[in-house]
């Protein structure tokens, strides 16, 4: 196939381009601030298939709608819990995706045939510019996965997300480019088809936010939903090495470690982040960097306690198991 087009320049008019080549059935791959995400027009089944395709992704597998705004969610769903509303008053836009109960306009080909949909208000302004253009296209919302191979890292800049996906994006199809991603890791998903909320993918917004906004504390990590949502497999986000959990790197092996921890003789250091937000924004991107070097195998010294490090070590794990 012929290249994708990117363009590392948004202007309004690169943004309208764009929303007019998702509205015609085209795929757009745009920054986020937890990844890159992979866009189709998510009431077009020819164009989410375009999706699936690319991304080599399980058809039964659901994928998140993007919208510009709270109310534009409303067309997708069918029930919106008071405590749902209160989330989304609180953390929209941002990095957290709401599964509620599906509308009509929800179909199979979105939500993998499930009677439920995600959806989300992303916090980047190329996205957002992106998804109110494609609104006044008449646009409803953007399905949009990471836009990676299935079961691969996520990628964090337009760099990635062309090495990983350009032999299977077609000549109409545009990557846009907004730099790093800020957060690195994808959103919190949360369950709100019950009484109460519950964490399906932890993230960076966390459940001491959830329960201040909500003010309900019956709040759990969920480990036992049978909804399937986006990064739910336990297999996932894994490199082409090897990823072992918390133990003393050997030379030869990559180390993805905070930066209290030393490097050991012949070890190849990947990241040395400062804080638990710069783990979560540098963990991606040192993965791909293993490859690149090509490593057998790497050691992740996992972060400790609550808040984002709990994303970081749900993701470690998953990348831990293989592809």
């Amino acid at each position: 196939m012929e290249d994708s087009q990117f363009l590392s320049r948004c202007s309004a008019d690169t943004i309208r381009l764009a929303a007019e080549s998702l509205f015609e059935g085209n795929l757009v791959a745009f920054p986020t601030e937890t990844v890159y995400g992979l866009g189709a027009d998510a009431t077009s089944a020819d164009a989410v298939a375009k999706i699936y395709k690319a991304k080599g992704r399980p058809a039964d597998h659901p994928l998140i709608v993007h919208v510009h705004s709270m109310q534009a969610m409303e067309p997708w769903v069918s029930d919106i819990p008071a405590y749902a509303v209160s989330l989304a008053r609180d953390f929209w836009p941002g990095p957290m995706t709401l599964v509620m109960m599906r509308s009509a306009l929800a179909k199979d080909f979105v939500t993998g045939g499930q009677d439920s949909v995600g959806v989300r208000v992303p916090n980047h302004p190329i996205a957002l510019s992106l998804l109110q253009e494609f609104h006044k296209l008449g646009g409803k919302g953007v399905a949009a996965p990471s836009a990676n191979r299935f079961g691969h890292v996520s990628p964090t800049t337009s760099k990635a997300v062309h090495s990983e996906l350009n032999e299977y994006l077609e000549d109409l199809d545009l990557v846009l480019d907004g730099g790093q991603s800020v957060i690195g890791l994808e959103s919190t998903i949360i369950d709100c088809t019950h009484d109460a909320p519950l964490i399906l993918r932890p993230g960076a917004i966390t459940a001491v936010m959830i329960q201040s906004s909500t003010g309900i504390n019956r709040l759990k990590v969920d480990k036992t939903s049978e909804l399937r949502v986006s990064g739910s497999l336990e297999k996932h986000y894994s490199p082409l090495a090897r990823v072992i959990l918390d133990q003393v790197p050997v030379s030869g092996q990559g180390y993805i470690a905070m930066s209290t921890f030393p490097t050991p003789h012949g070890v190849i250091r990947l990241a040395q982040p400062g804080s638990n937000e710069e783990f979560a924004r540098d963990l991606y991107s040192a993965l791909r960097k293993a490859d690149e070097l090509g490593l057998n195998s790497l050691v992740i010294q996992q972060p400790p306690g609550d808040g984002i490090a709990i994303a970081i070590r749900d993701r470690a794990l998953r990348a831990s198991k293989g592809r």
